[in-house]
């Protein structure tokens, strides 16, 4: 089934091994423009930059994050592809313990770390200075083209995840998911999961 595309901000995570690009959009879908750059946190279980995109979500009432999915040039799913799909799996569960109701989907992103590059180059930005800012460019990239098509067609891109996993609810602090696998989170004193 598929759902209608409203106008409100979107955002683009486009995830790598060291760092996650994120762009976001106005609330009228015209233009995706980069935010920032963040550092992968290496332990799964603190995921301090899962944090920072939650929160960024609710901040910005952010109504849907499209991470990049890199599927290979023939259309087959790879290791990038499945760090992509784990890494939109733990921002899900992250925003559900938070009651968030941003929806998480994937999108196609082949070639958007190489059109990135090609456009910093063409604009005269150093390929020593690419690094600090490509995965944001990229994010860009496969962000516009989402809400683009969005608009153009009134149906939501990519494929949702974790439907399931997103609508529950948190319980007294805890997270678990269908298969219980969820690290668990507890409430700080000022209000925060951890």
């Amino acid at each position: 089934m598929s759902e209608s595309f409203e106008r409100a901000v979107r955002m683009g995570v486009d995830v790598g091994k060291v760092r996650v690009g994120i762009a976001l959009t106005d609330p009228g879908c015209v233009l995706a423009t980069p935010h920032q750059t963040l550092a992968r946190d290496s332990n799964p279980r603190k995921a301090f930059d899962v944090k920072i995109i939650t929160r960024l979500c609710e901040e910005r009432d952010v109504r849907t994050v499209y991470v990049g999915l890199p599927r290979s040039l023939d259309g087959r799913e790879n290791d990038s592809t499945v760090m992509a799909r784990d890494y939109a799996a733990m921002l899900v569960r992250r925003l559900g313990s938070r009651g968030c109701t941003t929806q998480v989907r994937l999108v196609d992103e082949r070639l958007s770390t190489v059109a990135a590059h090609q456009s910093m180059l063409d604009s005269g930005v150093s390929r020593r200075d690419h690094m600090d800012r490509v995965d944001q460019a990229a994010a860009v990239t496969f962000l516009q083209t989402a809400v683009d098509q969005g608009l153009r067609t009134g149906v939501e891109p990519g494929e949702r995840v974790g439907a399931v996993e997103q609508a529950q609810q948190c319980t007294e602090g805890r997270v678990t998911s269908p298969q219980g696998d969820a690290p668990k989170t507890t409430r700080t004193a000022d209000g925060e999961y951890s």
